[in-house]
């Protein structure tokens, strides 16, 4: 029987279960480009707190009392920064990181008119997901390895209003 996940703002006792699913989550993406130093292999339980009693929204995904993935955006003027987004190995294809996307818009919902990622440029799983969701490929950098990554964003659309 499965348990449908759970989408909760993450708090500071979630930081090493994060960092887990974060590691376990980016290895295949280390694997796939040959390097195993990605940002979110490297960062530190000490970086991962500071996050969670940032500013920043950090949203993770229970299945139970599992923690099986999490997303995070960081704000700045009128777009959010959406990053991080990790389910474990044996969750993916289940729609949990969809959730957790739309979960992370949500959750900015009112505060940004714009949304924008980056993902690997060969990660075609990854732009699936988020091509899904409306975001568009809008350039291409590579990343401080030289890895190249593909840069998405999503505007906000905001619903119709009548002026009568």
């Amino acid at each position: 029987m499965s348990v449908e996940a759970s989408i909760v703002p993450a708090g500071v006792a979630d930081a090493g279960e994060i960092l887990t699913v974060q590691r376990a989550a980016y290895l295949t993406e280390a694997q796939h480009y040959g390097d195993p130093f990605l940002p979110p292999l490297t960062e530190t339980l000490d970086e991962v707190r500071s996050v969670l009693t940032g500013p920043g929204v950090v949203l993770a995904a229970r299945s139970g009392h599992r923690l099986v993935g999490s997303v995070r955006a960081h704000l700045a003027g009128d777009t959010a920064h959406v990053g991080r987004l990790s389910v474990a190995p044996d969750q993916q294809g289940r729609g949990v990181g969809g959730r957790l996307l739309t979960a992370i818009e949500v959750a900015c919902a009112g505060r940004v008119a714009l949304f924008t990622l980056f993902t690997g440029a060969d990660s075609a799983r990854n732009l699936r997901l988020y091509q899904r969701h409306g975001y568009r490929i809008v350039a291409h950098r590579p990343d401080p390895n030289g890895i190249r990554l593909a840069v998405l964003e999503k505007p906000v659309v905001s619903p119709a209003r009548s002026d009568a």
